[in-house]
């Protein structure tokens, strides 16, 4: 509702991850070193940690977005609550491989001709499984599995395991301490502190004006969004959104600390007010959408030329009150004549 209005393209605060926002804050940017790090060297496997919405996802595909096809061949698992042919079978059909056997030893095979064939063509294979703190241990022993598959001098394969601080405590269990301890470069992903909060906001909304700063957020409401949030972009992301929806409210062109405030209390999960107040801010919007709509239609209808007169005889009467009686002038009543003439009837009874 507010894009036209600020003149955006498209939503700067969308929760949906979209690289073309990408703000590398100093954090990000030790992620995304790590990450170009583990892959040049070809250390086989990196861990990438993070609590929910610090912008993991975002940074993986970035940094796949960044490698040339040339050189690199990639695959993204979104979902590997799977069991490991199934993880198996995934991986195949990613990389455009035959995956329809339902073999174990046939896949594993068939992925490591492909491994082969792309080492001696000199492109490295990268393989990203996200939300990896949802493995079972299984799944997770046939990635070690999986990570067998090299030469004598390198690996062929590069494994890039995601996932929240859970998938940490997973690798620390004894019984997968094979897999942990060939992991060789680990990055844990922390909150952006206040100043990059306040840098990420500006950040988004001058992609999504094209450069230009049509609503700027003041540093008070910067400052409550960022004690809301801890540095989290995705619930900066949620309360700014909502946040410009109450600046479109009242056509501000700042948001204001109170603003930022009334915008933290409707997305504050289990607050019992969210959902009051959010209709009566939608409320809000749509009679301002109404109003520019009337205000359109009246002028498309009628121009730039003035409305017609209206004529007495088609008017109806006017309504009570409405109208002003008529004012005595000095010297002369409207009323006095008739008065005068009773008057002379009586005295002539």
């Amino acid at each position: 509702m507010y894009c036209n209005h600020y003149g955006f393209s498209e939503r700067p605060f969308a929760l949906t991850p979209n690289p073309a926002f990408l703000f590398l804050s100093t954090r990000h940017q030790e992620a995304f070193a790590h990450l170009l790090y583990g892959i040049d060297t070809h250390a086989g496997f990196i861990e990438l940690s993070g609590e929910v919405g610090t912008g993991k996802t975002t940074v993986i595909r970035t940094f796949l977005n960044q490698l040339d096809p040339e050189t690199h061949r990639t695959a993204l698992i979104f979902n590997p609550t799977v069991s490991p042919l199934g993880l198996l079978q995934g991986i195949t059909r990613e990389f455009g491989l035959p995956c329809g056997s339902t073999e174990k030893s046939e896949l594993l095979e068939t992925l490591n001709r492909f491994l082969l064939d792309e080492n001696r063509a000199g492109r490295t294979v990268v393989l990203v499984i996200d939300e990896a703190q949802n493995l079972s241990p299984e799944v997770l022993e046939q990635i070690r599995l999986i990570s067998n598959l090299e030469t004598e001098r390198d690996k062929l394969i590069q494994i890039v395991l995601v996932g929240q601080p859970e998938l940490r405590r997973l690798l620390a269990r004894q019984e997968l301490r094979q897999l942990d301890q060939r992991i060789t470069v680990r990055y844990h992903l922390e909150p952006m502190g206040l100043d990059d909060t306040q840098n990420y906001i500006r950040h988004r909304i001058r992609i999504a004006a094209g450069g230009r700063e049509p609503v700027i957020f003041s540093l008070g409401a910067v400052k409550k969004i960022f004690g809301f949030s801890g540095g989290l972009p995705r619930l900066i992301n949620a309360a700014c959104d909502r946040a410009l929806l109450l600046a479109y409210t009242t056509e501000a062109p700042e948001v204001s600390p109170p603003m930022a405030a009334t915008a933290i209390a409707d997305v504050r999960p289990g607050n019992r007010r969210a959902v009051t107040t959010w209709h009566r801010t939608a409320a809000a919007v749509l009679i301002v959408a109404a109003a520019l709509a009337i205000v359109t239609f009246a002028r498309s209808r009628g121009g730039n030329s003035s409305p017609p007169p209206v004529s007495p005889s088609l008017t109806g009467p006017a309504a009570p009150g409405k109208t002003p009686p008529p004012r005595a002038t000095a010297g002369h009543d409207p009323t006095e004549k008739s008065t005068r003439k009773r008057s002379n009837k009586e005295l002539t009874r």
